[in-house]
């Protein structure tokens, strides 16, 4: 039977499915289901993946009901999803209530679905090359001869030409306070524009900016502010990625314990069967060099291994180990800070037909390549909230790694010191089997955990108590290390009018901006609004201000008059590592010991191995424990048994501080007893009692609107009675809607209704409803 319909997933709004039939310049067989091809819509050309093909005996419309347009051109010979990839994408499509193609969209790198390419032809004479979007209007007989060429090989598919300001790249070379004057607006807004936005195009800049960036650009470039690099080459990948120290060693023995936990591991990753098994290791228990043997022999097997991580930090460290034990495997380092050429050269490389076996270290991002073969995947910290999308394409990477795991035959590996409540509960109900490390390597033992009572007004000097500094002082004066935890960036959360006794809040989030000294500036840590300090009040023009809370900004500032002279401290967090290459010389300078403080937020508290840390202190161990969020409790405990974790892993004992207003709260002592076991029980009864995870599925459905957007409120209460309506029919238990946390970010309110099930399939229904529901109105729904 002859195929003469298309079914083609479009990769651009509106995301649809839809039929084309076969062009007459092309034969059915130069069409295949993975295929991406460029297809018409409307009065364009998009690209789309083809889903599926027919072979009707006369193609539809010929009764005069419709005709089906042609597709124009595939954009490669061999398809570049395989079968397992696009079953993923359905899968994940039913998940979210989604079509397969904005799916698609999201997990293919941005340059594969975009249909501006041109195709190079090579004939008799000189090569001739055409952009795909003018091969509609060639004749019948010169589309025939190209299509000639492509079936013979003789023609090629490129990315459409890109200018200068495409090809180059922008890297800020200095951190702020940069040299400029304060009148120097546009060189000020262009080092803050890249300080927020990483690498950056030229022509990037230049659309966010106007006119004028080049000329800045110049300027800045000149003064050495600014680096210009080829977008291309390796040094704008390894600029765009914050660099971390090599591995301290190049080898890992196991201990005889460690190699108790590996063998059933071993027998799970060759049996070739789909498992999913948890392994729970104290900190400094060795987990990274059970994933390196499990790595080496599921390579000598042939077969591929993923090993991811929740954050590029702890991915560059994991990558500096796998180099180390394996420096003769394919590797792969993949993560979002790498340049969109670096992304697809990946993705296309992993997708070839025949690839070799090879070790993919990453990010979450990583489990979408399409990774053929694929004997074992690692999720280490496997808690961490990081491994979860919240925004654009949503999607749970444990989920996504389970569901490869059992279509392609592997061992899914999650790994943690403070497993996942569920993870947990699921391997306690013998679902998945569980493997623990309680010693850590080189016989040293778990730090002693103590607490120290904040006041509850503060000092006004340093965030931190006084039983605190003195053990900080003492630790400095021995020539030992400390680090310093504090989970807010910035110097202050808020600003404070003493004219009007107004905070100063973000105009489209109603959020207070928070300062940032080094900067100079007020900032939404949500939808990066910034304004210059000191700028007038909106409320009453007054210039007087007052700093209120600590951020990790002032706790360096503060420290250095409280510590012995000379003193080194450095600070860790997203504003001091913007700059590429800055996490590297902030790790490598402290692990050389020059520096005897490192103040940071929670990108410390997990995966770094410094030897000469005798403390830990946790600034201000209640940030996050009273969020409205039934985990709250739970990440409070991760992270602080993660931050106790980096004392005491040298020879030297070590010890943890932690402060708090409230050294009643339950979870303390849990901590100060490393006591996970006593903390699962307390927290699955709390979640048993209110009916939370693991015990009910739960789905939050996000509603908002415009700000200006009068008749909201309304069409929210319409949708909040619909959906309670539909509930009562699917046996679901709906609360609100209500007004989420944050009610007003981004310019448009927000609303959240909380739903609970036994099911997943329930809760999709519901969702399916609320959008049906909220019909054309000027309502976004979203399902998380």
């Amino acid at each position: 039977m002859t195929i003469r319909t298309l079914r083609v997933a479009v990769l651009s709004p509106p995301f649809s499915t839809l039929s084309y039939s076969l062009p007459d310049w092309l034969p059915a067989s130069a069409f295949r289901v993975g295929q991406r091809i460029v297809a018409p819509l409307g009065n364009g050309l998009r690209a789309g993946v083809i889903l599926g093909v027919s072979g009707p005996d006369e193609p539809p419309g010929r009764d005069g009901e419709f005709v089906l347009k042609p597709v124009v051109w595939p954009l490669e010979r061999e398809p570049l999803l395989p079968e397992f990839y696009r079953d993923l994408a359905a899968q994940l499509a039913l998940r979210q209530t989604e079509s397969v193609g904005r799916i698609l969209s999201g997990l293919l790198p941005s340059g594969l679905r975009s249909a501006q390419m041109r195709i190079r032809f090579f004939g008799d004479g000189k090569p001739r090359e055409i952009r795909v979007c003018d091969l509609p209007v060639l004749p019948p007989d010169e589309l025939a001869k190209l299509g000639a060429l492509w079936q013979e090989g003789r023609a090629e598919v490129c990315r459409a030409g890109r200018s200068q300001l495409d090809a180059e790249v922008c890297i800020l070379a200095l951190d702020p306070p940069w040299p400029v004057r304060p009148a120097a607006k546009a060189q000020l807004a262009l080092l803050e524009y890249l300080h927020e936005h990483g690498v950056v195009t030229r022509r990037k800049l230049g659309e966010a900016l106007g006119k004028g960036a080049a000329s800045t650009l110049s300027l800045l470039s000149g003064r050495g502010l600014v680096h210009i690099r080829p977008a291309d080459g390796p040094a704008a990948d390894d600029a765009a990625l914050p660099a971390i120290a090599p591995p301290a060693c190049g080898t890992f023995c196991l201990t005889p314990h460690q190699r108790e936990v590996l063998e059933p591991l071993l027998e799970a990753v060759r049996s070739g069967k789909a498992e999913t098994r948890l392994l729970f290791g104290i900190t400094g228990s060795g987990k990274t060099a059970i994933y390196l043997e499990l790595a080496k022999v599921v390579l000598e097997m042939g077969r591929s291994v993923m090993l991811l991580a929740p954050e590029v930090a702890l991915a560059l460290k994991l990558w500096g180990d796998v180099r180390a034990a394996l420096p003769d495997a394919a590797l792969h380092l993949f993560h979002g800070y790498l340049s969109v050429s670096a992304k697809e050269t990946a993705f296309c490389g992993l997708a070839a037909p025949g690839a070799e076996p090879c070790l993919v270290v990453g990010t979450r991002s990583a489990l979408l390549l399409p990774v053929g073969n694929v004997g074992l995947i690692i999720l280490d910290e496997e808690h961490d909230s990081s491994f979860k999308q919240d925004e654009g394409f949503m999607y749970q990477a444990k989920e996504v790694a389970w569901y490869r795991a059992e279509k392609q035959g592997a061992l899914l590996l999650m790994g943690s010191a403070p497993p996942d409540v569920k993870s947990y509960y699921a391997a306690k109900e013998g679902k998945i089997p569980l493997h623990v490390l309680t010693e850590r390597v080189g016989g040293g033992t778990l730090p002693e955990v103590r607490l120290a009572l904040l006041p509850r007004n503060g000092n006004g000097v340093s965030p931190l108590a006084p039983e605190s500094l003195e053990a900080l002082r003492s630790v400095v004066e021995r020539g030992e290390q400390a680090v310093i935890l504090l989970n807010r960036r910035g110097y202050a959360p808020l600003m404070y009018c003493l004219n009007c006794a107004a905070v100063v809040k973000c105009p489209h989030c109603d959020i207070g901006l928070a300062y940032h000294k080094g900067r100079e500036r007020l900032l939404c840590h949500y939808c990066g609004y910034s304004v210059p300090f000191p700028s007038p009040c909106a409320s009453c023009n007054g210039m007087n201000f007052l700093p209120m809370g600590e951020g990790t900004e002032k706790l360096e500032e503060s420290l250095g008059p409280l510590l012995p002279p000379g003193t080194g401290i450095l600070r860790l967090d997203r504003d001091s590592t913007r700059r590429p290459g800055r996490m590297e010389e902030i790790l490598g300078a402290f692990a050389r010991k020059r520096a005897s403080v490192l103040v940071g937020t929670q990108m410390l508290s997990k995966g770094h191995h410094f030897p000469g840390v005798t403390l830990a202190v946790v600034a201000d161990a209640d940030l996050g424990l009273n969020l409205p969020d039934y985990r709250a409790a739970e990440r409070t405990f991760q992270l602080l048994l993660q931050s106790a974790g980096r004392s005491g892993r040298g020879e030297k004992p070590g010890s943890v501080i932690i402060q708090t207003r409230d050294p009643g709260h339950y979870c303390w002592e849990y901590v100060r007893q490393a006591d996970y076991e006593g903390f699962y029980e307390r927290e699955l009864a709390l979640r048993k009692r209110r009916s939370y995870p693991p015990f009910v599925r739960l789905a939050l459905i996000r509603i908002s609107f415009a700000a200006d957007d009068e008749k909201g409120p309304e069409q929210v209460s319409a949708l909040g009675v619909s959906l309670h309506r539909k509930a009562g029919e699917l046996g679901v238990t709906v609360l609100g809607p209500a007004p989420a946390p944050l009610p007003f970010l981004k310019g448009r309110r927000r609303w959240h209704c909380l739903a609970k099930s036994r099911d997943w399939q329930s809760l999709r229904a519901l969702y399916s409803a609320a959008l049906e529901a909220v019909g054309k109105s000027a309502l976004r729904v979203r399902l998380d």
